[in-house]
Protein backbone atom coordinates (compact mmCIF):
# COMPACT_ATOMS: atom_id res chain seq x y z
CA UNK A 1 0.00 0.00 0.00
CA UNK A 2 1.67 3.40 -0.93
CA UNK A 3 1.34 6.06 1.54
CA UNK A 4 2.97 9.70 1.30
CA UNK A 5 4.27 10.96 4.96
CA UNK A 6 4.47 14.27 5.58
CA UNK A 7 5.34 16.70 8.99
CA UNK A 8 3.84 19.97 9.56
CA UNK A 9 5.16 22.58 12.39
CA UNK A 10 3.82 26.05 13.67
CA UNK A 11 4.66 27.38 16.91
CA UNK A 12 5.30 24.54 19.07
CA UNK A 13 2.48 21.87 17.28
CA UNK A 14 3.77 19.30 15.08
CA UNK A 15 1.42 17.30 12.91
CA UNK A 16 2.38 13.76 11.37
CA UNK A 17 0.06 13.43 8.43
CA UNK A 18 -0.33 9.58 6.25
CA UNK A 19 -2.12 9.88 3.05
CA UNK A 20 -3.09 6.66 1.72
CA UNK A 21 -5.74 5.81 -1.17
CA UNK A 22 -9.26 5.08 0.21
CA UNK A 23 -12.64 6.53 0.73
CA UNK A 24 -11.96 10.03 2.65
CA UNK A 25 -11.71 8.48 6.16
CA UNK A 26 -9.24 11.27 8.08
CA UNK A 27 -8.80 10.49 11.74
CA UNK A 28 -6.80 12.42 13.96
CA UNK A 29 -4.81 11.03 16.97
CA UNK A 30 -6.97 7.91 17.09
CA UNK A 31 -10.60 9.99 17.09
CA UNK A 32 -12.79 11.22 14.83
CA UNK A 33 -12.12 14.11 12.76
CA UNK A 34 -15.05 15.98 13.66
CA UNK A 35 -14.35 14.66 17.43
CA UNK A 36 -11.13 16.40 17.87
CA UNK A 37 -11.64 19.24 15.58
CA UNK A 38 -15.41 20.08 16.58
CA UNK A 39 -15.33 23.58 14.22
CA UNK A 40 -16.62 23.64 10.78
CA UNK A 41 -13.62 26.27 9.90
CA UNK A 42 -10.91 24.28 11.47
CA UNK A 43 -11.42 20.99 9.47
CA UNK A 44 -12.15 23.07 6.26
CA UNK A 45 -8.44 24.92 6.72
CA UNK A 46 -7.28 21.14 6.74
CA UNK A 47 -8.55 19.96 4.10
CA UNK A 48 -8.07 22.91 2.13
CA UNK A 49 -5.05 21.43 0.50
CA UNK A 50 -6.81 18.63 -0.73
CA UNK A 51 -9.59 20.97 -2.02
CA UNK A 52 -7.33 22.69 -4.29
CA UNK A 53 -5.55 20.09 -5.97
CA UNK A 54 -8.29 16.34 -5.91
CA UNK A 55 -10.91 15.66 -4.45
CA UNK A 56 -10.53 14.66 -0.65
CA UNK A 57 -12.98 11.58 -0.60
CA UNK A 58 -9.72 9.97 -2.41
CA UNK A 59 -7.44 9.78 0.59
CA UNK A 60 -7.86 8.48 4.07
CA UNK A 61 -5.73 10.86 6.30
CA UNK A 62 -4.60 9.58 9.52
CA UNK A 63 -3.09 12.44 11.43
CA UNK A 64 -0.90 12.92 15.10
CA UNK A 65 -0.80 16.48 16.20
CA UNK A 66 1.08 17.05 19.59
CA UNK A 67 1.82 20.31 21.49
CA UNK A 68 0.56 23.49 21.10
CA UNK A 69 -3.05 24.73 20.68
CA UNK A 70 -5.75 23.80 18.43
CA UNK A 71 -5.57 26.42 16.35
CA UNK A 72 -1.76 25.71 16.12
CA UNK A 73 -2.77 22.30 15.48
CA UNK A 74 -4.83 22.93 12.55
CA UNK A 75 -1.98 24.82 11.00
CA UNK A 76 0.46 22.13 11.15
CA UNK A 77 -1.51 19.25 10.09
CA UNK A 78 -2.46 21.94 6.70
CA UNK A 79 1.43 22.17 6.17
CA UNK A 80 1.84 18.54 6.67
CA UNK A 81 -0.97 17.42 4.21
CA UNK A 82 0.21 20.07 2.12
CA UNK A 83 3.50 18.29 2.27
CA UNK A 84 2.46 14.85 1.99
CA UNK A 85 0.67 15.77 -1.06
CA UNK A 86 3.58 17.34 -2.44
CA UNK A 87 5.46 14.27 -1.38
CA UNK A 88 2.79 12.28 -3.66
CA UNK A 89 3.20 14.37 -6.62
CA UNK A 90 5.39 16.96 -7.41
CA UNK A 91 3.47 18.37 -10.16
CA UNK A 92 1.43 20.16 -7.24
CA UNK A 93 4.06 21.89 -5.51
CA UNK A 94 3.50 25.11 -7.15
CA UNK A 95 -0.04 25.38 -6.94
CA UNK A 96 0.11 24.76 -3.68
CA UNK A 97 3.20 26.92 -2.83
CA UNK A 98 0.93 30.03 -4.52
CA UNK A 99 -1.33 29.68 -2.19
CA UNK A 100 0.62 29.57 1.17
CA UNK A 101 -0.11 26.38 2.15
CA UNK A 102 3.84 25.21 2.06
CA UNK A 103 5.22 28.15 3.86
CA UNK A 104 5.73 27.31 7.59
CA UNK A 105 5.08 30.36 9.81
CA UNK A 106 8.47 31.05 11.60
CA UNK A 107 7.00 32.85 14.43
CA UNK A 108 7.47 32.07 18.03
CA UNK A 109 6.91 32.50 21.61
CA UNK A 110 9.69 34.93 22.63
CA UNK A 111 11.46 34.07 25.73
CA UNK A 112 11.05 35.67 29.18
CA UNK A 113 14.31 37.89 30.14
CA UNK A 114 15.87 38.05 33.36
CA UNK A 115 15.11 41.79 35.14
CA UNK A 116 11.71 42.08 33.19
CA UNK A 117 8.18 40.99 34.10
CA UNK A 118 7.75 39.06 30.72
CA UNK A 119 9.55 39.05 27.26
CA UNK A 120 9.55 42.94 26.76
CA UNK A 121 7.00 44.18 29.56
CA UNK A 122 9.25 45.77 32.35
CA UNK A 123 8.21 46.26 35.93
CA UNK A 124 7.06 49.75 37.15
CA UNK A 125 9.04 52.53 37.39
CA UNK A 126 9.45 54.13 40.63
CA UNK A 127 11.02 57.30 41.03
CA UNK A 128 10.86 57.19 44.74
Amino acid sequence: MKESIGTGRRKTAVASVRLRQGKGKVSVNGKKFEEYFPLHLQRMAILAPLQKVSAPEHYDILIRVKGGGVQGQVIAARLGIARALVQEDKERRHDLKVIGFLTRDPRKRERKKYGLAGARKRFQFSKR
